[in-house]
């Protein structure tokens, strides 16, 4: 008996071998994401590691905290140790152009991921949701939220955008503005402000802090004597502090109830507060099938095959337009987030209380 045991435990152990040498030859992934103050991000991480180990790679996750300089000597530390591939989720993706040329001329292959990175010929393949379609299901929850286009009007909204340095927060307003701006020149919706363009209400690196500010001013300087309707917020860590600054003026009471708020990545805090009945609504986009999308794709191209992708027309990022795969984002609200959020298994009931 001892006999068979010991072999039966050697056996186990050259399997256990086995499999880690397999992941070796397979090579390393360099992942590179931008903060972790976002749980969003953590959740991209901890999803990318999981798929990629699984089809049998090593890992390399790095967070840069948002910090540009940071990010760009992560990536050359990456491409030093000769990663196979690179997934990048960039803070500022005009910086890493000199770091990309030299991954692809080290063979490396590069996937930027979620956000794409501009300028440069170095992008192989990009990974996202359909960014567009984003900001029009944020602006569509908030036009049915006021009863429109059927309601008389005119609803106040004020808007706020996402990092200027964010390819994807300008697909956000676009989209949104797609919807909204009809509504604005019929005149149902009014900015009091006047504040559009996303030169005026772009919010650096996505603070919540920096959104939270800004609301202040607009409602001391456009609504002493006026009610706020609506905000387009195209983040959920901007609606918190958007919410936080409406709350500082007396709104979220019987009398005056909270504008609708929009967001988007149905992180924890938000999806309390609109089971609360404070922010609107959110946009869900389930980092898991984006993470299993992006292993899919460097496992095909690093066996010389190609890869699945969607999308050839739509992300120009200023040098070549980049073959991309889009994945469907969902609005959450109310009335589906339990559905959505605690039947796909993204989030347990016990998260959410």
């Amino acid at each position: 008996m001892k006999i068979a045991n010991l072999i039966a435990a050697g056996l186990i152990a050259l399997g256990a071998m086995g499999s880690q040498a397999f992941a070796q030859d397979k090579g390393t992934v360099g992942i590179a994401m931008p903060t972790k103050a976002s749980a969003r991000w953590i959740a991209d991480g901890d999803n990318m590691v999981k798929a990629l180990q699984e089809r049998g790679y090593g890992t390399d996750l790095q967070y840069a905290e948002d910090d540009i300089p940071n990010q760009l000597a992560q990536v050359e530390n990456m491409v030093t140790k000769g990663v196979k591939a690179l997934v990048i989720a960039s803070i500022d993706g005009t910086t890493l152009s000199n770091v990309l040329q030299q991954a692809h001329d080290a063979g490396i292959k590069i996937i930027a991921y979620d956000r794409l990175i501009r300028d440069s010929p170095n992008v192989d393949y990009y990974t996202t949701f359909d960014n567009f379609q984003v900001g029009v299901l944020q602006a569509n929850s908030l036009v049915k939220a006021l009863g429109l286009p059927e309601a008389a009007g005119p609803f106040n909204i004020e808007l706020f955008g996402g990092s200027p340095d964010d390819n994807n927060a300008f697909f956000f307003y676009d989209g949104a503005m797609s919807v909204l701006q009809p509504l604005i020149d019929s005149g149902k919706l009014v900015v009091q402000s006047g504040q559009t363009g996303m030169d005026k209400v772009g919010t650096l690196r996505w603070d919540g802090a920096v959104a939270q500010a800004r609301m202040d001013n607009l409602l001391s300087a456009y609504y002493t004597d006026k009610k706020v309707h609506a905000v387009l917020s195209p983040y959920d860590g901007l609606s918190i502090g958007i919410l936080s600054s409406l709350r500082g003026v007396g709104y979220g009471t019987a009398d005056q109830p909270f504008p609708f708020v929009s967001g988007q990545d149905a992180e924890i805090p938000s999806v309390k507060s609109i089971e609360a009945g404070e922010q609107y609504s959110t946009i869900y986009k389930d980092t898991r099938e984006l993470a299993k999308v992006t292993a899919d794709m460097i496992d095909k191209v690093l066996k010389g095959e190609e890869p699945q992708i969607n999308d050839t027309k739509t992300y120009n990022n200023g040098v070549k337009v980049v073959p991309s795969y889009l994945l469907k984002p969902v609005e959450v609200d109310k009335s589906n987030w339990k559905e959505i959020l605690i039947g796909s298994g993204y989030y347990t009931e016990d998260q959410l209380k």
